[in-house]
């Protein structure tokens, strides 16, 4: 694997991360959070999942950043700063031997794009042969969308409809 374009994007990931974190405003926050959403989709990008790519920018660097902000503009100067106690001294310690531990089991996942992988080798070659006789559908990434993972189609379309009603709840002008 080359090392040129994903170190910098990592470094730009955890930074932006710990940056929207450490600042104490509100505005700063939701700015770093959405050029983390950027970065993030970039990664999907890299990693060749473009319609994840494609939801997380629009979503995560466009809506989200265009909702938070207004949000942010419709709230007194006051409440965007940020207070908050300095974090217990057994999750500094801890949180990053989580990390390390979880870099650690990373090791033993399989490659990237490996054929011999359990995925491609148990799972996809089913979907591959079973999903026209199953489904009726001759797009194989239509029929695990929208008929073998059709519960989670359902709640993840849930989830977005309710952060959508929550936002106009949120943005609403009272008519008094």
């Amino acid at each position: 694997m080359t090392y040129s374009f994903e170190l910098p994007l990592l470094a730009l990931l955890i930074l932006t991360a710990g940056g929207a974190i450490i600042v104490k405003e509100l505005i700063s926050a939701v700015l770093i959070l959405g050029a983390y959403s950027f970065f993030l989709a970039l990664v999907w990008a890299w990693l060749g999942a473009a319609d994840v790519a494609f939801v997380e920018a629009v979503v995560g660097a466009g809506l989200a950043t265009v909702f938070f902000l207004l949000t942010l503009s419709q709230t007194s100067p006051e409440d965007t700063r940020i207070r908050r106690p300095p974090p217990p001294i057994i999750a500094v310690i801890a949180l990053p031997l989580l990390g390390l531990l979880l870099l650690y089991a990373a090791n033993d996942l399989p490659a990237f794009g490996d054929p011999a992988s359990p995925a491609s080798v148990h799972v996809s070659p089913h979907y591959i042969e079973n999903s026209l006789a199953d489904t009726r559908t001759p797009n194989v990434v239509t029929s695990v969308l929208m008929d073998y993972r059709v519960l989670d189609t359902l709640i993840e379309t849930v989830v977005v409809f309710t952060s959508g009603i929550a936002c106009w709840l949120l943005l609403r002008r009272d008519a008094e």
